[in-house]
């Protein structure tokens, strides 16, 4: 039927017809909460849409007497929604809720993970499903989305966890109906295997090292200490009497707070090569009363491990000539001495800051003879028969 044959205004209880300058709909009016609600159906006012919108309408008055109605349900981009919605969260914008998530708990965790939190949100969540309704999101968009994701499947994981969060808090509040990432597994990947550095590779990286960088990876070799530890490290936390390094700080990011475990927090023994590296260092800050490491280009403290990378790191095997790896297996060089010199594993774990020695068994297995409870002994055995190193550094 055309539109000309039906007039405008009301042809039945709370339906009515518009007519527009381009188009013709359908509207619908009801109270609810007490307050007069009009809201289109966006329809071609023909009699069987108007029966349509008539039978709607009854279940809207329905849902409404029973209590169980939700405005945003119903109409998801009316702007009535968010002052209706029973769940508010159900007229919001993933971009929005997402906003939300991120504010209400950026007091309780670490400010690196709130900016690798939010840079997840900026650069690929908001980017993929920031305007799509909070209810509309589903499981096969999520899996689709992945599939053509340029980045690796553990950083996947980690994009994914601020989405996650959201939509849990939201289904356990009732904003949602469904968990879209219930079904969404986490990708697995491999962690690289460890690659330490030959003895020989040591003394020859060493040599290339201006002596500050020197000092820094000649301790790095021979503490196990993880880069950030390294870059907070006073020389308060050295205990000269008992030979121990305190290791009670971690630096990420510029940001200097406490190990993320209690194992993080630990006595680390210091072995004859890193006492070396220490008194090597103590020329050049330990009057500062700071930092133990500085950069020996700027004469100013570490500030991250990228820095200590490109400044002096990368620069010092490619003038060795030694096969690239990164700082970090430093500390797979130092565990791998250990077990090779026949140090007991739960020893070389506590050094290491690991709460058991499940990690050394299943990171650094091949390297594992035996064990013994004479922690410190072996290894000092090694050192002396390696005694030509140490010395061409000391």
């Amino acid at each position: 039927m055309s539109k000309a044959k039906i007039k405008e205004g009301r042809v039945s209880n709370g339906v009515y017809v518009y007519h527009g300058k381009r188009k013709s709909t359908i509207r619908i009016a009801f109270m609810f909460k007490g307050v007069l609600c009009r809201e289109s159906l966006a329809m071609e006012p023909t009699k069987k849409n108007i029966r349509f919108a008539t039978n709607y309408l009854g279940r809207i008055h329905d849902e409404i007497e029973r209590e169980i109605f939700d405005y945003a349900a119903h109409f998801p981009k009316s702007k009535r929604a968010l002052l209706f919605a029973g769940s508010k969260g159900t007229a919001k914008t993933i971009g929005e809720a997402l906003d939300l998530h991120l504010a209400g708990i950026k007091r309780t965790i670490q400010a690196s993970t709130y900016r690798d939190y939010k840079s997840a949100i900026e650069y690929h969540l908001k980017p993929a499903f920031g305007d799509i309704w909070l209810k509309d999101l589903t499981t096969s968009k999520i899996k689709a989305w992945i599939a053509d994701l340029p980045v690796s499947n553990k950083r996947v994981n980690n994009v994914l966890i601020p989405l996650r969060q959201m939509y849990e808090n939201a289904y356990e509040e009732g904003s949602v109906n469904m968990n879209p990432l219930i079904r969404v597994k986490h990708l697995t990947f491999e962690i690289d295997d460890p690659d330490p550095f030959e003895l020989s590779e040591i003394s020859t990286i060493l040599d290339a090292l201006p002596e500050q960088g020197k000092n820094l990876f000649q301790f790095a070799f021979w503490s196990g200490l993880r880069t950030g530890e390294l870059i907070a490290l006073e020389w308060g936390d050295i205990d000269w009497e008992k030979g121990e390094i305190n290791v009670r700080k971690n630096s990420v990011r510029k940001i200097v707070k406490a190990p993320k475990s209690k194992a993080g927090k630990r006595e680390v023994l210091i072995l004859p090569p890193a006492m070396e590296a220490l008194q090597a260092q103590k020329p050049f800050t330990f009057m500062k009363d700071g930092a133990v490491f500085h950069n020996p280009t700027t004469m100013q403290p570490w500030e991250t491990d990228a820095q200590i990378r490109r400044t002096c790191w990368q620069h010092a095997l490619k003038k060795c000539g030694v096969r690239y790896r990164t700082p970090y297996q430093t500390r797979h060089t130092y565990a791998s001495m250990l077990l090779t010199a026949g140090e007991d594993p739960t020893w070389i774990a506590k050094q290491m800051g690991h709460k058991d020695w499940g990690v050394i068994r299943t990171r650094y297995a091949r390297w594992i003879p035996g064990q013994n409870p004479d922690a410190g002994k072996k290894a000092a055995n090694l050192f002396k028969t390696i005694s030509k190193v140490t010395a061409k550094h000391s």
